[in-house]
């Protein structure tokens, strides 16, 4: 029996559109990565990038647990010196909750050109709407 590789030129790719009212930002990104790597698909290749399209709308009513609204730290830095630009979860969330989901689902893809190629096929908008309806995307659901 040989191995099934899936080649770049043969992927069918979905769009799909996930609610991120009231999930836990870590359950999120971890199924949202999946679904961009395509690791929910029986033509699952490592090497290739088969992953789907993901919308994520609501960002901004995405939950954390414990104390992370205060606690969690996200750090930016320009490249000079004094450059060090710190922010807790709590202003992410009011002013960057789009940069927030971005962040923890990027931190869940591989680190180098087929990752980059995989982040391209997020959207992420704080609100209910979205851009993408022509694609007609179809509703998934986080556990």
């Amino acid at each position: 029996m040989k191995t099934f590789m899936e080649k770049k030129e043969n992927v069918d790719r979905k769009w799909y559109v996930i609610d991120a009212e009231g999930v836990t930002l870590g359950r999120l990104a971890t199924k949202v990565a999946a679904v961009l790597r395509g690791k929910h698909k029986t033509t699952y290749t490592p090497h290739v990038d088969c992953g789907d399209y993901v919308i994520v709308i609501n960002a901004e009513k995405v939950n954390l647990t414990g104390k992370k609204l205060s606690d969690k730290i996200y750090y930016n830095h320009s490249g000079y010196v004094g450059g060090l630009r710190e922010r807790n979860a709590k202003t992410m969330i009011e002013k960057y909750p789009e940069e927030m989901i971005e962040r923890a689902v990027k931190g869940m893809l591989p680190k180098n050109r087929l990752g980059a190629q995989m982040y391209k096929k997020l959207f992420v908008y704080a609100g209910p709407e979205h851009k993408q309806t022509a694609q007609k995307p179809i509703e998934l659901k986080v556990d």
